[in-house]
């Protein structure tokens, strides 16, 4: 496995662990009657931080198959880690502060959420774009 791969996978392991680990307050929100802003933030992040390892674990092997340079491939891997980490960062950070982030302004908190959400998806979209020039280049 190359190392891209390697890093991969790797990030894609905690980035999973963190997602399975919001289920603790994302079933303490449900319990206690918490909001339903909070508790759909929560199941937000518990189900979206997994899906976003997965697709780290399924672009990994993918990577020794495409003719690429080494570089567009560490790029691929280096673009998922960013994204998946700043989801990591803005999802439970949403459910905990009771912000979604879909605006710059509003309080710091909510400025939190925002540039992490923004930061993990034009990540995800700069991967995705990625990933179709390297299959591109591989036919």
């Amino acid at each position: 496995m190359e190392s891209s791969a390697r890093y991969l996978v790797f990030h894609g392991t905690i980035i999973l662990l963190i997602g399975l680990l919001c289920g603790a307050p994302y079933g303490r929100a449900i319990n206690g009657r918490a909001a339903a802003h909070i508790v759909h933030s929560w199941r937000v992040a518990h189900l979206s931080l997994p899906i976003g390892a997965i697709l780290m674990f399924a672009v990994a092997p993918l990577l020794a198959s495409f003719a690429v340079v080494g570089q567009i491939k560490q790029l691929i891997a280096n673009l998922l880690i960013v994204s998946g980490y700043s989801f990591c960062f803005a999802l439970p950070l949403a459910a905990m502060v009771g912000e979604r982030g879909l605006s710059h302004r509003g309080p710091l908190k909510a400025k939190a959420v925002f540039v992490g959400n923004v930061v993990g998806a034009v990540t995800s979209l700069l991967a995705s774009l990625a990933l179709v020039y390297a299959a591109f280049e591989s036919l």
